[in-house]
């Protein structure tokens, strides 16, 4: 293969999701749909959800059109019928498989992908062209989360997109306001602006301890689920300690839409 046949480096990201609600928003959908039109078209995609924990690290069901999981309730039914009909994706499932060590087992599931996957890939890759394989998170602990993302590394050399699918800040509980432009709450924009503030400072130690450092805990993140994907994202950087791209900011629901992306 000639050099100009490889595939181009893609960017390892972490996005905010949304409810199935984001694809009614607008300005939401714009942004994800142009964060996929100013990177190079992926061979493949590699997503982390906040919806799938599960140890050891187990891949999603990667035969062509599997079914999706509608892990959401209380929705109009049209979100249950929606469809993610991607391609096959054995050959993606069996490279990352690939990378991991002995100490870090895989298994491979009939799952399907969750809202956290389908909802964000049908706004910014509708057509369901691009082979997608979701991985569970096998911890909550960011350096593990951190060196698995580094074990995922070369595969961004070979043109797959590794995102980390959360929420910066997801204290649902603690919404009184659910409009979509509703005004973020002091937990939540405090949070955001400390995670921001320490992202741009490449500060990876800070991030890791946000349970007892970031201001708006534990209200932000009563679960932690939704925050820890970006330490996934972080790790499949060349350098967890370099700063990343603001690709969003901003809040729906007043919870932090921030999202971002690294090389």
């Amino acid at each position: 293969m000639s050099t100009s046949q490889l595939p181009a480096r893609m960017p390892a990201l972490y996005i905010g999701h949304g409810a199935p609600m984001l694809l009614e928003d607008p300005l939401w959908t714009g942004q994800l749909s142009q964060i996929a039109k100013d990177i190079v078209r992926p061979t493949g995609i590699l997503i982390v959800s906040a919806h799938w924990e599960s140890q050891p690290i187990t891949l999603s069901n990667p035969a062509a059109n599997s079914p999706l999981v509608y892990d959401f309730g209380g929705f109009a039914q049209k979100y249950y019928e929606m469809e993610y009909n991607s391609p096959d994706a054995h050959a993606l499932a069996a490279k990352v498989a690939a990378l991991m060590p002995d100490s870090e087992p895989v298994r491979q599931s009939t799952r399907g992908l969750d809202h956290g996957a389908w909802v964000p890939l049908r706004v910014m890759y509708p057509d369901a062209d691009i082979p997608v394989v979701q991985m569970s998170m096998p911890t909550s602990d960011p350096y593990r989360l951190i060196e698995i993302g580094k074990r995922l590394q070369p595969l961004r050399d070979e043109g797959v997109l590794i995102i980390g699918s959360g929420f910066m800040t997801h204290g649902l509980p603690y919404i009184r306001d659910w409009s979509m432009d509703a005004v973020a709450p002091m937990w939540s924009s405090e949070f955001d602006a400390w995670a921001a503030e320490a992202l741009a400072r490449g500060d990876v130690d800070t991030l890791a301890n946000f349970k007892t450092l970031a201001p708006g805990m534990p209200y932000a993140h009563p679960t932690v689920e939704h925050f820890t994907p970006l330490f996934i994202t972080l790790g499949a950087g060349s350098s967890p300690d370099q700063a990343p791209e603001t690709l969003i900011d901003g809040y729906f629901l007043g919870l932090s839409k921030r999202s971002i992306s690294v090389f």
